[in-house]
């Protein structure tokens, strides 16, 4: 069921004719200079914010890289380690299993 709406105004004359709808003032000089301010001040935000997103990112970048290269080291050494003791016991270094 639709909400109760109030009937649509209609502006007449007396004698039958529509009103005009009054026009709405011409922006001055201010609300121009406003508009432009704003419309700067805008795109300042969202420099600076895409510039913060960056940040962030790089930020990120230099907190998790450590954390990879130690695990990459830790992973080298180990097949390293693995390589090292095959060979001397003579097993081979690398096993296909096909099915």
């Amino acid at each position: 069921m639709e909400p109760h709406r109030p009937p649509p105004v209609i502006d007449m004359t007396p004698d039958g004719q529509f009103t005009q709808p009054p026009t709405p003032p011409r922006p001055g000089m201010l609300d121009r200079v406003l508009a432009r301010v704003g419309g700067v001040a805008l795109l300042v935000a969202l420099v600076a914010g895409g510039l913060v997103l960056a940040s962030l990112a790089v930020l990120f970048v230099g907190l998790i890289l450590p954390v990879l290269v130690v695990a990459g080291l830790i992973g080298a050494g180990s097949l390293w380690w693995r390589l090292r003791r095959a060979r001397q016991q003579g097993r081979p270094v690398f096993v296909v299993m096909r099915r």
